[in-house]
């Protein structure tokens, strides 16, 4: 073997070792990232909850729409713990929290204008259209089970 075969393969192996140990830090950064912004939203989430939750004690009561937003928190939260437990984000929660918000706004739609029927129809069908694409999510992660995420 020649000088220069033998300064490729060492150029090659040099080559290897940088790009595993690139890949391995990138991947490491990645993650961090992923796992403090869930920490910053998780803890965004306990304390817009907490803030609503005092706002209604302070109130004395709690309408349908503080009910609504609180399920939103709790939809957010949950949204989290999934992707802590399995690192796939669970899209058809999203869609759950948009019908939701979309719901809290047709009630407070329709107690702020009862006679616009049109913008309670618009609501309405945004929130059946959300529920249809919750509903083929469903179907095509039964039908189409995915054993990895992918990249």
């Amino acid at each position: 073997m020649s000088k220069s075969e033998k300064d490729l393969g060492l150029a090659q192996r040099i080559d290897a070792k940088v790009k595993h140990a690139s890949e391995s830090f990138g991947n490491l950064f990645v993650n961090l990232f992923h796992h403090m912004a869930l920490f910053a939203i998780g803890a965004a989430t306990v304390w817009a909850a907490l803030i609503a939750f005092i706002g209604m004690l302070q109130a004395g009561h709690a309408s349908i729409q503080d009910l609504l937003l609180l399920f939103i928190y709790l939809e957010i939260g949950a949204m989290v713990g999934i992707y802590f437990k399995t690192t796939r984000m669970p899209v058809r929660f999203l869609i759950y929290v948009a019908i939701t918000a979309l719901t809290r706004l047709l009630i407070g739609e329709a107690n702020v204008h009862p006679n616009d029927g049109v913008g309670l129809v618009w609501i309405s069908g945004a929130i059946l259209l959300l529920a249809l694409a919750a509903l083929v999510l469903r179907f095509g992660s039964h039908t189409y089970p995915s054993d990895s995420p992918t990249g």
